[in-house]
C-alpha cells in the first residue's frame, strides 16, 4: 500500500517512467493507480496494451479480479492511458466530456488517440462524464488540467491534513513541474498555467502527494518536488543465439 489518505487505501499498481524510445515511439510507461475505499474498488487508468499481464498480475497480488473493480477513472483518452478499459467489465467508467468530444473529433490514425477503443467506449451503458470541480468518487473531484489534451483531468483526493493530487499527463514528469514547460503540448501557455494550477493545489497542505502519469510520486521539501521512492525499470534483450542468452539493461537514474 502507498498511503491512506480520505478513507481510500491508495496503491500504484504500474509505476510511470520518465522517458522515450529513441527510434521505436512513445514507451507508454504510464501510471496506474488503484484506491480502495468508501465501498469502491477504483482503477485510475489502465496503461497501454503491453502491460495487461503484469496489470492483471499487480492486481491479483492485492486480492482483485478486475470484475471486482467498480469504478474506472480515466485522465484522458491517450492510447497509454485507455487501451485496457475493456478489462473491467463490471465498473462504471468516468472521463471528461470535453475530452471525449475531442477525441471522438479525432481523425482514424491520430498518433496518441485509439480511435478504435474510444468509438465503444463513448457507447458503454456505464459510462459517466464529468467536468468542472464534479465529484467522481467519495471525496475525490475532478479538475480541468489541459494542455497535454484539451480535456485532460487530474482528481483531487482530499485528506485531513495532507491531500493526494492525482495530475497525471497533466504533468508527466518532475521536470515538467518544476520547468513550468512540456513536451507534448497542443498550446504551451495553456500547459503553463495548468502546471501553475497544480502547484496551487500541491501547497495547500503540507505533506500533499502529486502523482504524475509518467514518474514517481513527489511531496514539497523547501518547495522544491521530492520523489518519493526509487525508479526501477528495465530491458532485457536476447541479441545472442539462444533464448537463455539474455542481456538486462537497467533503466534507473544514474547512480541509483
Amino acid at each position: 500500500m502507498f498511503m491512506q489518505l480520505g478513507g481510500y487505501e491508495v496503491d500504484i499498481l504500474v509505476g510511470g517512467y520518465p522517458g522515450k524510445s529513441l527510434r521505436h515511439g512513445g514507451l507508454g510507461w504510464s501510471t496506474v493507480a488503484l484506491l480502495r475505499g468508501h465501498g469502491r474498488v477504483a482503477v485510475l487508468d489502465t496503461g497501454s496494451f503491453g502491460l495487461r499481464r503484469y496489470l492483471l498480475q499487480a492486481l491479483r497480488d492485492r486480492g482483485v479480479e478486475p470484475g471486482d473493480v467498480t469504478d474506472l477513472v480515466l485522465s484522458h483518452l491517450h492510447y497509454d492511458h485507455v487501451v485496457n478499459w475493456p478489462m473491467f467489465s463490471a465498473a462504471r467508467i468516468t472521463v471528461g466530456e470535453a475530452e471525449l468530444r475531442w477525441a471522438l473529433d479525432r481523425p482514424i490514425g491520430d498518433p496518441l488517440v485509439p480511435e478504435f477503443y474510444v468509438r465503444p467506449l463513448a457507447d458503454h451503458p456505464r459510462l459517466t462524464t464529468v467536468g468542472e470541480a464534479q465529484e467522481v468518487l467519495p471525496g475525490i473531484t475532478a479538475h480541468l488540467a489541459p494542455g497535454h489534451t484539451p480535456g485532460h483531468l487530474m482528481f483531487l483526493l482530499a485528506g485531513a491534513e495532507r491531500d493526494l493530487l492525482l495530475v497525471q499527463d497533466a504533468a508527466k514528469y518532475r521536470a515538467e513541474l518544476v520547468s513550468g514547460r512540456a513536451d507534448m503540448t497542443y498550446d504551451p501557455a495553456v500547459t503553463a498555467a495548468t502546471i501553475r494550477r497544480i502547484w496551487e493545489f500541491w501547497r495547500r497542505k503540507p505533506g500533499t502527494v502529486v502523482l504524475p502519469g509518467h514518474d514517481l510520486p513527489m511531496v514539497l521539501e523547501a518547495d522544491r518536488p521530492v520523489r518519493m521512492g526509487r525508479q526501477e525499470a528495465g530491458i532485457i534483450a536476447l541479441f545472442g543465439e539462444d533464448v537463455a542468452d539474455r542481456t538486462l539493461f537497467g533503466l534507473g537514474p544514474a547512480g541509483a
